[in-house]
């Protein structure tokens, strides 16, 4: 029952928070590792990731020199007489839920049931491991939500064979439409897209997706900054921290990404051409600007905080200054009308016919005297 009772707290905590912006919209099971949590042997497949409403979906893009072709297929079956016709096969599978066809597809191409395993839990990081008859990848596609602009992350495994390549996706793969259009574009010399360059075409629509996060994460900073120069408030300290969070969540996504560009330059393996690893070579220089890209950002932005707190500081000093001048005009005002309020008969001003005249006379005074006094030191 307790473990219930604290699910129900941390559920108002989260919705609360949220009501506020503060943390609105954050999408922490793509950044936290997560097992099924049942005792099952290792290589069993079970989805991990957010509930999908559509159902898994399967496209065969057949090219070569006779033809281009894209049609659907509804079951792994169907793909035995497409692999067979001599032409290169792009199989874009749409949704990991459907644990079955996973591990039939396992069978027909003969994966390993670790990597199965690993296309069905949309938490791993970006990985690359080699076999003998394949080569397996993982790559993190990321994008700024409009309405939110919260990073959505999506997981893309893609199996690389001798004729074929395999990309799995969480939902319809859109960031990929142009690359189908390329190979369309090049009509009967379709067939030089192949495998390994198409692996690296896909990494590389991914990894310039990253360039087009960090400009726009780039421009908001810029704004923040130019707010936070002109007129400070405490939704610039919100924003900070949202670019600071978006910016260590592209960390941890482009390091391992590297690491696997890097793996793929220098990959020995028979499927991977040389002409593909100066590809590979080419964009494993632009995951290295963007990793200086972040860096360089997250600087700007931790800057950016210590400007906040020193602004909003140097704003309180500012008013304390003022209200500190305030009181310090007012003390001499208060001592003498404390003397002269006690009303003893032996006080001779308390006769004097021009007293209330003179008492403003002397307090107007001290005051001209004590503003001198301050601009001379230059406290005000």
């Amino acid at each position: 029952m307790l473990p219930l009772v604290r699910l129900i707290k941390q559920k108002k905590r989260m919705e609360k928070k949220k009501k506020s912006g503060f943390i609105k919209g954050i999408d922490l099971h793509k950044f936290l590792p997560r097992a099924s949590g049942k005792a099952a042997p290792p290589g069993t497949i079970e989805y991990i990731g957010k509930p999908q409403q559509m159902p898994t979906s399967m496209e065969v893009i057949s090219y070569g020199e006779q033809e281009i072709q894209r049609k659907k297929i509804s079951t792994v079956e169907d793909l035995r007489p497409v692999l067979s016709t001599g032409s290169y096969q792009w199989i874009q599978i749409t949704g990991l839920q459907d644990v079955i066809l996973l591990q039939q597809l396992g069978e027909l191409f003969q994966i390993d049931a670790l990597n199965m395993e690993v296309i069905a839990n949309t938490t791993e990081r970006p990985d690359i491991e080699e076999y003998e008859h394949y080569i397996f990848v993982v790559l993190k596609s990321m994008q700024i939500e409009p309405q939110t602009r919260e990073i959505i992350i999506e997981q893309i495994s893609v199996i690389v064979g001798k004729n074929y390549l395999i990309s799995l996706h969480e939902t319809p793969p859109v960031l990929f439409e142009p690359l189908y259009q390329r190979i369309v574009a090049g009509g009967k010399q379709a067939d030089k897209f192949t495998p390994d360059y198409l692996l690296f075409a896909i990494c590389d629509l991914v990894i310039d997706n990253y360039f087009s996060l960090l400009e726009n994460l780039g421009e908001t900073i810029e704004t923040i900054e130019d707010e936070l120069i002109s007129s400070p408030s405490s939704s610039c300290q919100q924003l900070i921290y949202k670019s600071k969070r978006q910016l260590f969540y592209a960390k941890k996504i482009v390091w391992p990404t590297r690491e696997v560009i890097g793996m793929l330059q220098s990959s020995l393996h028979p499927l991977i051409t040389d002409h593909s690893r100066n590809y590979f070579r080419n964009i494993h220089d632009h995951v290295v600007q963007i990793i200086e890209t972040i860096e360089s950002l997250l600087d700007l932005s931790s800057n950016m905080m210590d400007l906040y707190l020193s602004t909003v500081s140097n704003r309180l000093n500012e008013i304390m200054k003022v209200l500190t001048i305030f009181s310090a005009l007012f003390i001499p005002m208060t001592f003498l009308a404390g003397v002269y309020g006690m009303n003893f008969k032996g006080m001779p001003e308390l006769d004097w016919k021009y007293g209330y005249i003179g008492f403003w006379g002397v307090v107007i005074v001290v005051v001209i005297v004590m503003l001198l006094f301050f601009k001379h030191k230059k406290w005000a």
